[in-house]
């Protein structure tokens, strides 16, 4: 399967929306902004969008040349959207940074689960909350931004055979970061990830909600698909 995919309809004809971009400065330093990552990252797919909003969370466009995108992540998590399927993240900095408005599916911080695991197990907060929300991944988004042994236990739970509908995993470090997303890409789950160290929350949250757009535009009234 290619790399790139191509979700339903043609989502990028229209001008992706700027949710913050709320007075007419605003408007203009978005549009100033979209102009100048289009042409040095490129407009030809969704993945391109993605490439595009990443590199500008972090201000590098270096970004854009780090994201790996994994059967169909972009068709999956559009449908996933569609289907209301719960987001669920690895730390509250994801959750609170991930667009409440365009989706109806609800917010699951994997810090909110799972504590006495952790303390009686000596894991971390994050992936003993991943292994407290196994009956709510099926389906869902988990967008892991900060935790690789977040993304190790729910690489674990793949093994066990209980499959997300999509895995943003981005987490940055030294340590198990790159590998727990080069593991990450041996499933045949739909996922996007960073190669290497980096990535980090701004890169989780801005792959999620650029997915988030897309959808908000593919379900207005007159758009295409």
């Amino acid at each position: 399967m290619s790399e790139e995919s191509s979700p339903r309809g043609d989502i990028t004809e229209s001008m992706p929306i700027e949710p913050g971009a709320a007075t007419r400065e605003a408007r203009s330093i978005a549009a100033r902004s979209r102009a100048m990552y289009r042409k040095v990252i490129g407009d030809e797919s969704p993945e391109d969008r993605i490439r595009q909003r990443c590199a500008v969370a972090v201000g590098d466009f270096a970004m854009a040349g780090l994201l790996r995108f994994c059967n169909d992540p972009v068709g999956a998590g559009l449908i996933a959207l569609d289907n209301e399927a719960p987001i669920i993240t690895d730390i509250r900095m994801v959750s609170t940074g991930v667009l409440k408005r365009g989706h109806g599916s609800r917010i699951l911080c994997a810090l909110d689960y799972g504590g006495s695991v952790a303390e009686r197990e000596g894991i971390t907060r994050t992936s003993a909350g991943i292994r407290a929300l196994k009956d709510e991944i099926p389906g869902s988004i988990v967008v892991i931004g900060n935790a690789p042994s977040a993304l190790l236990a729910l690489c674990r739970l793949v093994d066990e055979g209980i499959r997300p509908a999509l895995v943003i995993g981005t987490p940055v470090g030294f340590v198990n970061a790159a590998e727990s997303k080069e593991l990450l890409r041996t499933y045949d789950v739909p996922s996007v990830s960073t190669e290497g160290t980096r990535g980090g929350t701004p890169v989780a949250v801005a792959v999620m909600n650029e997915l988030i757009i897309m959808h908000t535009e593919h379900a207005r009234p007159g758009s295409s698909g």
